[in-house]
């Protein structure tokens, strides 16, 4: 059994000192989720094409899957949650929201996540996050009824 995720929410100076550069995510590379893998992300959660705006970064030991060579991004985090985690109504919310969540532990790898692509086991991203500073609430608020009406919709 894995060990429990160590994840709390902070205050925005704590999130901004540990989180806000790309320097501090865990791994030797990081890298951006393409634009294209944002569009499909939005899609898979049933959002308003370009509802997001904000960088969606990703670290690790290979910003590559081992099998297929394919970029990894955010899409196969999410689509890898959807499947066993999390619904699309929370993963919008944290993609949008303005609380901020930090990990307090670093891991050698985050566990679960499939490519999207050919859905070999990604075995070493060690982090993502993202800045979601430019939404105003009542947009937010939109979007999270229009995907949590389609989850509605598709779960019966």
């Amino acid at each position: 059994m894995s060990e429990p995720r160590n994840t709390r929410e902070v205050s925005e100076e704590v999130f901004r000192a540990v989180y806000d550069s790309p320097a501090s995510l865990p791994g030797e590379h990081r890298w951006l989720t393409p634009d294209e893998d944002v569009r499909k992300l939005e899609s898979l959660l049933g959002m308003p094409s370009r509802t997001i705006g904000a960088p969606l970064w990703l670290s690790g030991e290979s910003p590559d899957c081992a099998n297929c060579g394919r970029r990894i991004s955010w899409l196969d985090i999410v689509s890898s949650a959807l499947q066993r985690i999390h619904d699309r109504a929370m993963i919008a919310s944290v993609i949008l929201g303005e609380r901020k969540f930090v990990n307090t532990e670093a891991p050698a790898a985050i566990p679960g996540v499939m490519c999207f692509e050919c859905g070999a086991t990604i075995e070493d991203l060690r982090s993502f996050k993202c800045h979601n500073w430019a939404y105003a609430r009542e947009a937010m608020l939109e979007v999270l009824e229009l995907v949590s009406a389609r989850e509605a919709g598709t779960s019966s």
